[in-house]
């Protein structure tokens, strides 16, 4: 977050997350009903091949071999029931061994072209009917039809006058004619007026839609490219929305972006073990006429479960990664959930099965079509639950409401925020008990010791929850600019002078890529000035953070 850590919202943001999970939706829904299609034809291919050789062998029996050949021909078709289900169930596995190597073919990157209008201008067309006049008609043609008196018939009693009648008429007839033409052409021309008239407003009509949703994907791309929190979270949604899983993963998720730290966390929802075929095999028992079931173990479920939570969380960081065209992300943070309930309460909850923040520069190092997922997951020092399909949960390493930043703009709508005090207006001696007062609402018996140098606090807290609890170190660092691993590792060395279990840096602003991967593996939480104003909030105090401006 930059500036007042207020993320702009507005009409841009909406036509931005619209035009992303409607494109990229339908490209997902695109790409899984293409499976589908493909999964019903290879399964009627081989039901036509079933019926062909069916019906080879009855052309070639008796009634009595034909009634031999239908009971054998019953008990194939059972057998072969009982062979789809099997291939089914290794269908289905498959695609779940293959969760994450599936993406790694994928361009993932997102192309601002594929945003804009793709269809063709409209066309003018005019029906066959109207396109081309009739022929005019033509009074030689009419005059043409009356006989000239010749030879004797002229000199024959009335023949003149009996002629020029007939000529009058043949004139009259062609002047109706005329008139019935010039009717007809003028409705014709007015049609064809019509046509080109509706064409025009059509024409008008396309060209402003390109031209706004041109002028909407440039904004987006202009956003995204200056790292603007809303564009880079479309973006990511994107990105997130057009990934192709198995039709029964759940794929809701929210992205949240802080530009201080250019830190993405990703709060993912996971499927249920009920992803996973609970039967190992079928096979059909002719004495009973039944196709029985074989339950598959429940060691296998939670092994091949807790494979699909690491295969979740490294594919999803991947896609991330290679899709940062504007190089907008250093670090990545997963949050993977799963929807559930409580066995002990039966209350709807929400545990977290992993946690893991890596950043991009330690990530692109791992070949992941090698690696490990169980051993990777650990290298990355993610938090994982040991018992996933028991939905044992563990603790985020980054909590999303406290990395949303967006929220800071939601409280401003409700409770005023511009009149909140701005924490960098604080002297150091405010800002010291502030921190402390905020730890100690929050249950901690909190201590302030000194203050340092840099404008800092050093603060001695007490958790006093058994066995979780202990001696904590805080350290706030009311910095404008991105805080460095060497403030980390100070704040490590003063945890084991100390002998802390816990550290906790708290800064205004945000952390470099250095920085978080030096916390990993260590008992360290990092909380960035979107995370301050949150737990603030918490405790009922609204504040704001302004950077002064450069000078």
């Amino acid at each position: 977050m930059q500036g007042a850590i207020v993320a702009r919202r507005g009409g841009f943001e909406r036509f931005v997350m619209s035009m992303a999970k409607e494109a990229t939706r339908q490209h997902r829904i695109s790409a899984v009903a293409n499976q589908k299609r493909i999964r019903e034809a290879e399964q009627a291919r081989k039901q036509l091949l079933r019926d062909a050789d069916r019906s080879r062998r009855d052309l070639a029996m008796s009634q009595r071999e034909a009634e031999r050949a239908a009971r054998l021909q019953y008990l194939e078709d059972r057998e072969a029931e009982a062979q789809t289900e099997n291939e089914d169930t290794a269908a289905r596995l498959e695609e779940l061994a293959n969760v994450l190597s599936n993406t790694l073919s994928v361009d993932d990157m997102i192309s601002f072209d594929s945003l804009r209008v793709s269809q063709e201008a409209p066309t003018l067309v005019i029906a066959s009917a109207i396109v081309k006049p009739t022929e005019a008609p033509n009074l030689a043609s009419f005059l043409s039809e009356v006989s000239v008196p010749k030879g004797l018939g002229k000199l024959m009693l009335g023949a003149k006058k009996r002629y020029a009648m007939e000529m009058a008429n043949a004139d009259a007839k062609y002047r109706s004619a005329m008139a019935d033409w010039e009717y007809t052409e003028a409705t014709r021309l007015k049609k064809v007026e019509g046509t080109k008239s509706t064409h025009a407003r059509e024409i008008t009509a396309f060209s402003t839609k390109v031209a706004q949703r041109d002028a909407e994907v440039d904004a987006f791309k202009d956003g995204y490219f200056s790292a603007e929190p809303d564009a880079v979270v479309a973006y990511n949604t994107m990105v997130l929305e057009r990934s192709v899983y198995p039709e029964s993963f759940p794929q809701n998720f929210s992205v949240a972006y802080a530009s201080s730290s250019k830190q993405l966390v990703i709060e993912y929802e996971l499927p249920n073990t009920d992803v996973i075929p609970q039967f190992a095999e079928f096979r059909y028992v002719k004495a009973r006429d039944t196709i029985e079931s074989k339950p598959r173990k429940s060691a296998e479920i939670k092994t091949i479960y807790q494979d699909v939570v690491a295969a979740i969380a490294l594919r999803t960081i991947h896609e991330i990664f290679e899709a940062d065209q504007a190089n907008a992300i250093d670090t990545c943070c997963f949050n993977g959930f799963v929807r559930t309930v409580d066995p002990a309460t039966g209350v709807d909850i929400q545990p977290h099965l992993i946690s893991v923040r890596t950043t991009k520069e330690k990530f692109l190092q791992i070949n992941l079509a090698r690696v490990d997922k169980t051993t990777c997951l650990r290298n990355l020092g993610a938090q994982v639950s040991r018992h996933a399909a028991e939905a044992q949960p563990v603790k985020p390493i980054v909590e999303f409401d406290m990395a949303d930043a967006r929220f800071i703009d939601q409280s401003d709508m409700v409770s005023g925020l511009g009149s909140a005090p701005n924490l960098m207006d604080y002297t150091p001696s405010e800002f010291e008990h502030l921190v402390a007062n905020l730890f100690g609402k929050m249950g901690l018996d909190s201590k302030l010791t000194r203050s340092s140098r840099d404008g800092g606090v050093d603060c001695i807290a007490y958790d006093p929850r058994p066995i979780l609890g202990g001696k904590v170190v805080i350290q706030a660092k009311r910095y404008r600019h991105t805080v460095g691993v060497s403030a980390v590792r100070d704040l490590y060395g003063t945890m084991m002078n100390e002998g802390a279990s816990k550290g906790i840096l708290v800064a205004t602003s945000g952390y470099g890529p250095d920085a978080f991967n030096f916390a990993s593996d260590k008992p360290i939480e990092l909380i960035d000035g979107g995370g301050l104003l949150f737990l603030l909030q918490e405790i009922g105090m609204q504040a704001r953070i302004i950077f002064p401006t450069e000078p």
